[in-house]
């Protein structure tokens, strides 16, 4: 069997990378696949990603998982193809000739095989998903089978639009109960429950740097995206530099400063560095460079702690088992915790509630009281929790 995914922004974003990693990894546990269960089976050419950066892909060791393509097409002016859209656009009025052009490499080898992935994760959650809109819209037209792949959909943007555009989906992989319900109240009937793919990426231990203790200091990671989604101005940055100052003063545990996002537009890299300058001469904290994400994930399983913001940093966390605090700001954050816990209440801390800058760092402490029975937890649920990811296959199957 072969499938395509996209869209794909590239492994500048270690979740992206995660889910792409992850899937390749499932497709080799579906017997029908025809072909031994190993990467280099998937890389001949059974798995294809189109990726909008080819070039974080390279580094991050994509092609050796999968046949890795750029979803945009280049079009050469003057060229036939770039003629018969001028044409169409501006004889015949269809105004989206040009982006058909575009990603036109796409639409033709998902032609070919027999699904098409629409990856990503979250990209129902923010805005009007014009783009794949289109791409779907061409796809349907030649009667490719497509699945939402391991998703979340915030439930207050499903508008009539996006309600048409899912509705074409054969199936739909909700990775979170609050996504579940909320399209199954939509009338989507095809969609099925699991959790997110990246629960069974591989780790890769790489040595430790100087400065991380392994099982006794904190992984923190803060990003761009919750600083957008503040109330109060500079509120979220000042409780991560109050959360460092506490643990310095108050714990004999280091901290870990680990980006998981590196695109330049948003990139984790710049609220850790402020954290690292203001910090480093303490001894107690050491920020990482950046890595793929099975070595990312090789790093977080060493901590006793972890405080994130990205989706997939805590979900590398949770399926190894670290007690973990999410600082979130949508359905994804929060239905993956309820999942797991059965509540998000003390493993979620929204960050539109931050008032107080010590908010965090209390919200973390309820953890580090609980650290126990959150690891007693995940002994008793997270093997069979993450086993479940791979009942895709029967959906595939079937």
């Amino acid at each position: 069997m072969k499938f395509v995914m996209y869209p794909h922004g590239g492994s500048g974003n270690h979740g992206c990378e995660a889910i792409v990693r992850s899937t390749a990894r499932l497709m080799d546990s579906v017997e029908s696949l025809g072909h031994s269960a190993s990467c280099a089976g998937v890389a001949n050419g059974s798995l294809t990603l189109f990726s909008e950066n080819v070039e974080e892909d390279c580094r991050a060791g994509l092609p050796h998982v999968c046949t890795v393509k750029k979803a945009r097409a280049d079009i050469r002016l003057g060229s036939v193809a770039h003629l018969k859209a001028m044409f169409r656009a501006r004889v015949l009025g269809h105004r989206d000739a040009y982006d058909e052009l575009v990603f036109s490499d796409v639409v033709e080898c998902a032609r070919n095989a027999d699904y098409f992935l629409s990856v990503g994760g979250d990209n129902y959650c923010y805005g009007k998903p014009a783009y794949i809109y289109l791409v779907n819209r061409m796809l349907d037209k030649l009667g490719v089978r497509r699945i939402l792949w391991g998703a979340s959909v915030e439930p207050t943007a499903i508008d009539d639009v996006m309600l048409a555009d899912l509705r074409g989906y054969h199936k739909i992989w909700a990775r979170e109960s609050l996504t579940y319900e909320a399209l199954l109240e939509k009338g989507l009937k095809q969609t099925f429950l699991l959790p997110d793919p990246a629960f069974v990426l591989d780790r890769k231990d790489l040595p430790l740097p100087d400065g991380f203790v392994e099982g006794n200091t904190i992984g923190v990671n803060v990003s761009p995206m919750i600083i957008g989604k503040e109330k109060n101005e500079g509120v979220a940055l000042q409780n991560y530099v109050v959360l460092v100052k506490e643990i310095i003063e108050r714990t004999d545990m280091q901290v870990a400063l680990i980006p998981h996002v590196v695109w330049g537009h948003n990139d984790d890299r710049i609220p850790l560095r402020a954290l690292y300058e203001r910090f480093k001469d303490t001894g107690r904290v050491v920020m990482l460079d950046d890595h793929n994400a099975e070595e990312l994930k090789g790093y977080i399983a060493r901590c006793r702690f972890m405080v994130v913001a990205r989706t997939h940093a805590s979900i590398a966390a949770y399926s190894t088992k670290v007690p973990t605090l999410v600082v979130g700001y949508s359905v994804k954050a929060r239905g993956i915790a309820r999942d797991i816990f059965g509540d998000e209440e003390h493993y979620v801390l929204p960050v539109q509630s931050l008032s107080e800058e010590d908010d965090l760092w209390n919200a973390f402490v309820w953890v580090m009281k609980h650290e126990k029975e959150i690891r007693t937890h995940y002994e008793g649920m997270m093997s069979d929790y993450i086993g479940r990811v791979y009942e895709c296959k029967e959906y595939i199957k079937r």
